[in-house]
């Protein structure tokens, strides 16, 4: 099997996607992409990220795939938790203060800038709707920062989001707690959670 067959193949496991990191990693010559896109096999969604042609492109994985240091935050990963129903119209992605990224250029996301100290405080890896592995804040880092950029939220898309959280069986308050200390806003979310409890 050739190096195009096999990086066809890779995608197809992936489903339909392959990185360069994914090419270079199984020993494959990297310029086989390039080769794989001129034949129009597979097609560049961005730097080092490909997919097959007609692959429904899922925008939460193919946007969170441009940073490493990108997480879904906010209203992105209520709706991605099941805490809102409205799906959102700009991807919420927190980014470490300094970051020069391609996703400035993106209309369609909305960038939050944390110390790099906090930044992965609460990552973890979720299923996107389309089954892709992508990085997301957990409910709980994810109700503190709501709780913390409050003014800059939609008021329903808040308030009903403390209501499902405090009705979830698997919250973790002691959790909530510790990140609500590292981000200084311990005070008020214990407030809030004498409130909504």
């Amino acid at each position: 099997m050739s190096d195009l067959e096999k990086i066809l193949e890779l995608a197809k496991k992936n489903q339909g996607f392959v990185t360069t990191k994914e090419v270079v990693n199984n020993n494959l010559n990297k310029m086989a992409l390039k080769r794989l896109c001129d034949k129009k096999k597979l097609e560049k969604i961005s730097t080092g990220n490909y997919c097959l042609p007609n692959t429904l492109v899922d925008d939460f994985y193919v946007t969170i795939i441009k940073s490493k240091n990108a997480v879904y935050s906010h209203e992105t990963a209520l709706y991605l938790h099941n805490l809102s129903d409205r799906v959102p119209l700009r991807l919420n992605i927190t980014v470490p203060i300094g970051y020069g990224g391609n996703l400035q250029q993106n209309d369609n996301v909305s960038l939050h800038y944390v110390n790099k100290k906090i930044l992965n405080l609460g990552v973890e890896t979720i299923k996107s709707p389309f089954d892709n592995d992508i990085r997301c804040y957990d409910v709980e880092r994810t109700i503190c920062d709501i709780i913390k950029d409050k003014y800059n939220l939609d008021k329903e898309i808040y308030t009903k989001a403390l209501k499902w959280y405090a009705k979830r069986k698997e919250k973790d308050i002691l959790k909530l707690n510790k990140y609500a200390e590292a981000l200084n806003i311990k005070e008020e979310v214990i407030e809030i959670m004498r409130i909504i409890l």
